[in-house]
């Protein structure tokens, strides 16, 4: 069989890399000639939908920017000292608190493992296609101050961007009193996600603790009101650190 080469520009230009690949492998591999049209066709859209997925998946991995890329749902560790209620991660994990917009509170001190699992989670939904952005707390406070003294409009484009994301990871939440202008600047996150998209926020402290570090009681009742109804918490326990167990120096 004779590859037609006009035939291979055509899939080029038009990005269909798979079916590419598929029709060189058919018109040089004598094997395919006794498979059918439609069983040879068949095969070529194969292998152009999985490789769309996987370009889809990679592309969203990226741009989540993840502290850690390779954490994985199957790779959580269960020490006993740990207690994480491994059957209420599997839940979560299939994502059904994605899809009715709630929460995720991951709690613990620091080393325990809250980033590795926060980053589990956004993986995992990633491979269900959905869209995520990792980010540290004082990370978007700075964006949020830095947009907020500009004249171009660009505070409320980061906060509709933010809004867009289906699910946000927040690390080190909370860790310090926050002034009420940036305590301002997390209700309208919190606000502009209520009940259209999920959060996960890992702190080193329970959300009891949190109230004193927003500040301003009345916005510090409006954040917490609208993120603790709706939220899944887990305490990420251990009387030895993550990082004491693997020998991983700071």
């Amino acid at each position: 069989m004779m590859l037609n080469e006009q035939t291979e520009v055509k899939l080029a230009e038009l990005k269909l890399s798979g079916m590419l690949e598929s029709y060189r492998e058919q018109m040089t591999n004598k094997e395919y000639q006794s498979m059918s049209f439609e069983d040879r066709f068949n095969l070529m859209v194969d292998l152009e939908h999985s490789r769309r997925k996987n370009n889809k998946l990679q592309r969203l991995i990226k741009s989540a920017n993840f502290r850690n890329a390779s954490a994985s749902i199957e790779d959580i560790e269960y020490h006993p000292d740990r207690n994480l209620d491994k059957n209420l991660i599997l839940k979560l994990a299939s994502g059904t608190y994605l899809e009715e917009h709630h929460n995720i509170i991951l709690m613990g001190a620091s080393g325990n493992g809250k980033t590795y699992i926060a980053n589990a989670f956004g993986i995992q939904a990633c491979r269900q296609y959905y869209n995520v952005k990792y980010i540290r707390l004082p990370e978007l406070l700075d964006e949020l101050t830095i947009s907020k003294n500009q004249a171009d409009g660009s505070f409320r484009k980061i906060i509709n961007r933010y809004k867009k994301v289906q699910l946000l990871i927040i690390d080190e939440w909370l860790l310090t009193n926050l002034s009420l202008e940036n305590s301002t600047f997390l209700l309208e996150i919190i606000e502009s996600r209520l009940k259209t998209a999920s959060t996960i926020f890992c702190s080193q402290f329970h959300p009891e603790g949190w109230h004193e570090k927003l500040g301003t009681p009345q916005i510090a009742d409006a954040i917490l009101d609208r993120i603790i109804h709706d939220s899944y918490q887990i305490l990420v326990d251990g009387k030895v650190s993550m990082r004491e167990r693997y020998g991983i120096r700071n």
